[in-house]
């Protein structure tokens, strides 16, 4: 193992035990350099990546903190990443989010409140029967995190916040090409919509795989 990998571990097993907690400071860097048995060069590597990894904060002239460890944060590590795919991976992510995101939705139709339910419809409604198909994916965007949100899982909705970026462009494509994608999208978020409301949690991770499923069919026939 690498000098700096061995630092990192350490300093992630004193997290893990609850030695160093969320919001805490950590020891000055002789210090815990010597209470680790590290160098500080090494020990100044780890606390690179940690932060860069958002489970350390360095903050100029005060010290180096744990941070919130808030599964929001540390997942915007994966969006960066997800950023720099490739044309031939979305098929991938597409897969990952039928895997995931029906889950998301049948645990929202026992969970979701009756607010959220409103403001869900008031969306589909201020869409309107014809939007353009950027209106529409920008719109579908906004419908599945609201959903996923009402989950109450909050690493799920981080997950799927991220890997839903890649497919918005294959989204687009489907909507400019495939006859009547506009419409089958509409009708079946109101489909998943209409689930959610019966707190029907089957029919609404039926309704969510059918619609993830149907942009990665055409997607994988055009390619």
């Amino acid at each position: 193992m690498a000098v700096t990998d061995e630092a990192i571990e350490k300093i992630k097993g004193m997290i893990v035990s609850g030695a160093l907690r969320p919001g805490d400071r950590l020891p000055k860097e002789s210090e815990l350099a010597a209470d680790l048995g590290l160098s500080r060069n090494s020990l100044r590597e780890a606390v690179r990546a940690l932060s860069l990894m958002r489970i350390l904060d360095v903050r100029q002239g005060d010290g180096t903190y744990v941070t919130s460890l808030d599964p929001q944060l540390l997942l915007e590590a994966l969006s960066f990443v997800v950023d720099f795919h490739r044309d031939d991976t979305v098929l991938e992510f597409l897969a990952v989010r039928r895997i995931l995101e029906p889950a998301a939705t049948a645990l929202a139709a026992s969970r979701i409140s009756e607010q959220q339910l409103i403001s869900l419809d008031a969306q589909l409604d201020a869409l309107g029967g014809n939007p353009s198909v950027e209106e529409l994916v920008a719109a579908d965007l906004e419908f599945h995190r609201g959903i996923v949100g009402s989950s109450g899982n909050s690493v799920l909705c981080s997950l799927l916040d991220g890997l839903s970026g890649p497919t918005t462009r294959a989204r687009i494509w489907r909507g400019l090409t495939q006859e009547d994608a506009v419409g089958r999208t509409l009708r079946e978020h109101r489909a998943i919509l209409g689930a959610l409301r019966d707190r029907d949690a089957e029919a609404a991770r039926s309704w969510a795989t059918v619609h993830i499923a149907s942009v990665e069919q055409w997607l994988r026939s055009a390619l």
